[in-house]
């Protein structure tokens, strides 16, 4: 395939869903100019995790510990190493710049800017995977239906949390530690079948496990999108304008 051609698949997958979220804000809608900065941050949140896994790499080589590439080692680096510092390095621009800006104003919110910050990561990961993969065509094809939409899971359980987080009262400081929490359990699940499965050659096997994991975190993404429409402030001013648009779907 051409440049054009590799670059347009990889970049596909993050755009679409990051317009299928900005069309599932039903109520009062984010501005675009915002929506691409939180796009912006999520690539430079890989940056922070390059520097954040470089560093912790460093420190673990230089005491010359020997991994095994056993059950548990593979449990820690997917969740710890892999998982946990990829969705801190996309939380904290959620969660220290978007979450004070004005046009965060209601809890769906939380959930449209962790996504856009996700797909930003993704869709920046997504490039360089394709361009560095034998065949790009099946990498980006593969990854347009699994690591893709799950960083998109991800991010809307983080999103789903962190909008709690912003309109909560007492309990802000829970809800930000269980969006952070949340998004790393359900990553390091995922990526802790591929892991295993890539050491003991058992692909077919464990990546049944990965695919339940992405399902789960699927549905329950659908879920938090639902809950969080409905809870909008703006869902009167809405109907105000649209009578029709009584319940909004998932």
């Amino acid at each position: 395939m051409s440049f054009f051609s590799l670059l347009a698949l990889a970049l596909a997958p993050g755009t679409a869903i990051g317009i299928y979220i900005y069309l599932k804000d039903k109520h009062e809608r984010e501005p675009l100019g915002l929506l691409l900065i939180s796009f912006f941050y999520g690539a430079l949140s890989t940056i922070v995790t390059l520097v954040i896994t470089f560093s912790v790499t460093f420190l673990v080589e230089s005491k010359d510990v020997e991994v095994q590439a056993d059950f548990i080692n593979q449990f820690v680096e997917a969740l710890f190493k892999v998982a946990l510092i990829e969705e801190f390095s996309k939380f904290i621009f959620v969660r220290f710049i978007l979450f004070y800006n004005r046009n965060f104003n209601e809890p769906f919110d939380g959930i449209v800017y962790a996504v856009m910050v996700s797909m930003g990561f993704a869709t920046l990961e997504n490039i360089l995977y394709v361009f560095q993969a034998e065949s790009g065509l099946i990498t980006g094809i593969l990854r347009m239906f699994t690591a893709v939409p799950a960083h998109a899971t991800f991010g809307v359980l983080m999103g789903y949390f962190l909008g709690k987080a912003k309109f909560s009262q007492h309990n802000s400081l829970f809800f930000t530690l269980v969006a952070l929490i949340a998004a790393t359990v359900f990553h390091g699940s995922y990526d802790y079948f591929l892991f295993v499965g890539k050491v003991n050659g058992a692909w077919a096997g464990i990546w049944i496990g990965a695919l339940i994991s992405l399902i789960t975190a699927f549905f329950l993404s659908r879920a938090a999108i639902r809950l969080h429409q409905q809870s909008s402030p703006f869902i009167e001013r809405a109907q105000e304008k649209d009578p029709s648009d009584l319940t909004p779907n998932a």
